[in-house]
């Protein structure tokens, strides 16, 4: 591809995304151009459309193509206890002073289809904490927030989960939270019961309450850097004083304007404290 249809190809993508925003009220604009290119290629070779520009075309006139389009936007990548390291620092050194705490609300943003607001709950019932804690899970995808709902698991994913959840610290038997059913695996109800799924987007929606840590973990790394670090001051106006920050390995405070104002409380797992 030349230069002038690379720029070309970005100016109809930069249309694309302006009038799904105008169109719909979703907004991507700022989302990574190399990541969000990939998508709207993906779909648009699907429908069999040979420009973005023809394809914007049938995106504004078709809502149900808009919701395949969202649903290939939205980054469902998810295990039980994943980056087991995260959870086993989060049991260290964050759990202690939650247990001083009358009462916790922590928010998983993107969430996905549930699994990390769920290994969280696991980790707060062993800690004996669970029953004063509110765990708000969203997503901008109002199908996956269904599925997430539901806690089922697939079942030849379990051998990695029970592994993961022993890294990450459990020392039971990992079987003790859920049931077999025919072809997959349903976590026990209890675990659901403190749990909130929601759909909010995290580009165009606004804080919605004060947490004592926020979990978003390889969420960013799709943003630009505007985007990134307004999303990081939604954070930042979200959480309490001394309120905890857990991003994903491939995410830094560092990218965020206010850098500052949380002090690092473990350089591997991502893990921060909002301090002014």
């Amino acid at each position: 591809m030349s230069q002038e249809q690379e720029e070309i190809e970005r100016i109809e993508i930069k249309l694309l995304l302006e009038g799904i925003y105008q169109r719909y009220g979703c907004d991507f604009r700022n989302y990574a151009f190399s990541s969000i290119k990939r998508r709207i290629w993906y779909r648009a070779q699907i429908e069999e459309v040979k420009s973005i520009s023809e394809f914007q075309a049938k995106v504004l006139y078709d809502p149900e193509l808009m919701k395949k389009l969202l649903e290939d936007f939205s980054i469902n990548v998810t295990e039980m206890f994943r980056d087991p390291g995260f959870f086993k620092v989060f049991r260290q050194k964050v759990v202690p002073i939650l247990r001083e705490l009358p009462y916790i609300r922590i928010w998983h943003a993107g969430c996905s289809s549930g699994e990390e607001a769920y290994s969280m709950a696991i980790v707060l019932q062993e800690e004996g904490i669970y029953d004063k804690c509110k765990i708000y899970a969203t997503d901008m995808d109002e199908r996956i927030i269904e599925k997430a709902k539901e806690g089922k698991l697939t079942l030849d994913h379990m051998k990695l989960y029970t592994k993961n959840y022993h890294q990450a610290g459990g020392n039971k038997e990992f079987s003790e939270y859920y049931l077999v059913m025919d072809n997959y695996v349903k976590l026990k109800p209890y675990l659901k019961r403190n749990i909130i799924f929601a759909q909010h987007n995290l580009v165009t929606d606004h804080s919605f309450n004060e947490f004592q840590m926020i979990v978003c973990r390889n969420v960013l790394i799709y943003f630009n850097n505007e985007l990134t670090n307004r999303v990081y001051d939604l954070f930042y106006n979200s959480l309490s004083d001394g309120g905890y920050l857990g991003l994903g390995s491939k995410e830094s405070i560092s990218m965020y304007k206010a850098a500052n104002t949380y002090e690092e409380v473990d350089t591997v797992e991502r893990l921060y404290k909002k301090v002014k």
